[in-house]
């Protein structure tokens, strides 16, 4: 009966090859990936960049890693568009406007008394609903239109990679619901997360996707919340006698999370509650 042990001798050497085929593979692209993070213009894993908020950043270890996707998931009602103004304080910002024209959004920034020579617009907005030369078009539900929408996006998103190779910058997408609110194949919106997430990391840009709570579909969001490096979510507090804003953090990739909530008040920008409440 030598058939069997002659199959068997043989099984054992080919998974013996696939075994070192694996080990070796995954060598290499351990080695490739410290290869990628030494070159020029790249930045170890355990670096990390200020947010912009000085508080914020000590009570999260200092700020957060470079190249990381924040998902900033917030109560509508909340004025969580605050942290990304007060983002823009810290770097280079490239902001994509969708729900309103970048000139108002300038103009609260500038009521807050921020510093605005770091922002470059990126007008989706307009883009969208006002291409015509009389004013609005309607362009809602026009999937021929929305997808062209995206092309813009991406058009922008590339250019602002192959400018900033080595630049220290924001990428604040204000809002982010409306892109998953838009009336295109669901792989459009996947394919424009990857790209804008490749452009966060190869350029180890902080980038901000703002999300408001409960106005797209929940499968749509939890693949935002899955391919999120950090999520942010910020709540609103009714009280009987006052309002509480808090900010919970419950994902941080590269770090350790802040397993406390952290409460602000929207003053001339947002200002961290550093006390403890007493049991």
């Amino acid at each position: 009966m030598p058939g069997p042990f002659k199959s068997i001798e043989v099984q054992q050497h080919v998974t013996e090859e696939q075994t070192s085929y694996a080990e070796n593979s995954g060598h290499a692209l351990y080695d490739t990936i410290l290869e990628d993070m030494s070159g020029p213009g790249t930045t170890p894993l355990s670096n990390i960049s200020s947010t912009g908020i000085s508080v914020l950043d000590r009570s999260i270890g200092g700020g957060l890693p470079c190249g990381s996707l924040t998902y900033v998931l917030a109560d509508p009602s909340g004025m969580a568009e605050i942290f990304l103004y007060q983002f823009t304080q810290s770097r280079k910002t490239y902001y994509f406007t969708t729900s309103r024209r970048p000139k108002y959004v300038l103009r609260d920034i500038v009521n807050l008394n921020f510093d605005i020579k770091n922002i470059i617009f990126i007008d989706v907005y307009s883009e969208y609903y006002l291409r015509s030369s009389d004013g609005m078009t309607d362009n809602i539900g026009n999937g021929h239109a929305e997808t062209d929408l995206f092309k813009f996006v991406e058009y922008n998103l590339k250019n602002i990679r192959n400018d900033e190779q080595a630049g220290e910058i924001n990428l604040v997408f204000d809002n982010f619901s409306f892109f998953m609110n838009l009336n295109v194949n669901p792989g459009m919106l996947r394919r424009m997360i990857n790209i804008i997430y490749e452009v966060s990391k190869e350029t180890d840009a902080l980038t901000y996707l703002y999300g408001l709570k409960g106005s797209h579909p929940e499968h749509i969001e939890n693949e935002i919340l899955n391919a999120a490096d950090v999520i942010f979510e910020i709540s609103l507090d009714r009280g009987i006698d006052k309002m509480v804003n808090k900010l919970a953090i419950p994902k941080m990739r590269g770090m350790v999370p802040t397993v406390e909530v952290i409460k602000f008040k929207i003053c001339d920008g947002v200002q961290i509650d550093t006390s403890k409440d007493i049991a």
